[in-house]
């Protein structure tokens, strides 16, 4: 199982240590919140999951840290997590990390930043503003990620997958 566990250690140098943990688990307790029981049986509450690389590498690299943001565990490969512990983490992570998908662009207002953008997305149709087209980001595999003027972030899976005149839209920016 590739997770490894960081303990500060409370001693003569104050360094950090990393030791192995052989078997955690993640699951909810009685209010929803996300927990990780250690290999010790442990039970750590209020756990907040990070993806390190949420877009270039979302299936590893995860840090779980607790109510302090101290990092209590990275999980270096989400397939390490036996079934339920996973599907636990994935739903907390979808929750967290708002980011619709654009299925379609259906108009962007003008040629110049700023520009209204409207899309329908796997959450229906939105219109958002542009600032600039350093906002759209081509990201590994044909993925495109696009930053709002309020900071939102949309993402386009595959720009292959787009309709002609929305691909035509977007060629502008990437």
């Amino acid at each position: 199982m590739n997770v490894k566990r960081f303990e500060a250690v409370r001693g003569k140098c104050g360094c950090e240590q990393r030791r192995t943990a052989p078997r955690v688990r993640l699951d909810r307790d009685a209010w929803g919140q996300l927990v990780l029981i250690g290999a010790d049986g442990q039970l750590h509450t209020g756990i907040e999951p990070v993806r390190a690389f949420p877009f270039s590498d979302s299936e590893r690299w995860v840090s779980l840290r607790d109510g302090e943001w101290q990092e209590l565990l990275l999980i270096q490969d989400l397939a390490a997590l036996d079934a339920r512990s996973r599907a636990v983490l994935e739903d907390e992570l979808a929750q967290r990390e708002f980011v619709p998908v654009i299925r379609r662009i259906r108009h962007i207002s003008a040629l110049t930043e700023p520009a209204e953008w409207v899309v329908d997305t796997d959450r229906g149709m939105t219109r958002f503003v542009l600032d600039g087209e350093d906002d759209v980001h081509s990201l590994r595999g044909r993925r495109v990620l696009i930053v709002d003027a309020n900071r939102m972030r949309y993402l386009i899976p595959d720009a292959r997958t787009l309709d002609a005149t929305s691909r035509r839209m977007l060629e502008r920016y990437i």
